[in-house]
């Protein structure tokens, strides 16, 4: 399982990724058949697809609307071609932040870390996110 932002992982993507220019998110989202909550929440049961999206989803855009982060692109993953055996997603997503430093802000503010995460971690069995900056193609 791989749902969590280690502090590790973004102190070398801070070192890789240039500060200066925007960064591409690419989210591969597996949800959990029921929405799992770590600490004793007075929410309804649902599913980890209705968790994310109506409960992690709208605390994460309240947070991030106002820093420039623009969803590019969300779709249904139909089939996956080339991958390791026995991985498998449900949606994939692009998530365009203006930099680097706006995520890592986002990620680490205690409103994110109280009003966001705890749906994330409840919908999510697996995830993969990758920092992705834009390569521009010779004509």
């Amino acid at each position: 399982m791989f749902v969590e932002i280690g502090e590790a992982s973004l102190v070398s993507a801070h070192a890789k990724l240039p500060e200066d220019q925007p960064i591409f998110m690419l989210n591969l989202l597996r949800y959990r058949d029921e929405a799992l909550y770590r600490a004793n929440r007075e929410l309804p049961s649902c599913s980890g697809r209705e968790a994310y999206y109506t409960r992690y989803v709208p605390a994460f855009r309240k947070l991030a609307l106002n820093q420039g982060v623009v969803p590019n692109w969300l779709g249904s993953v139909g089939a996956v071609l080339v991958g390791a055996e026995g991985e498998g997603w449900h949606d994939a997503a692009i998530v365009r932040y203006p930099d680097f430093p706006t995520f890592q802000r986002i990620v680490l503010s205690a409103d994110y870390r109280r009003d966001a995460e705890p749906h994330r971690l409840a919908a999510l069995a697996d995830w993969r996110l990758i920092a992705t900056t834009e390569v521009q193609v010779p004509a």
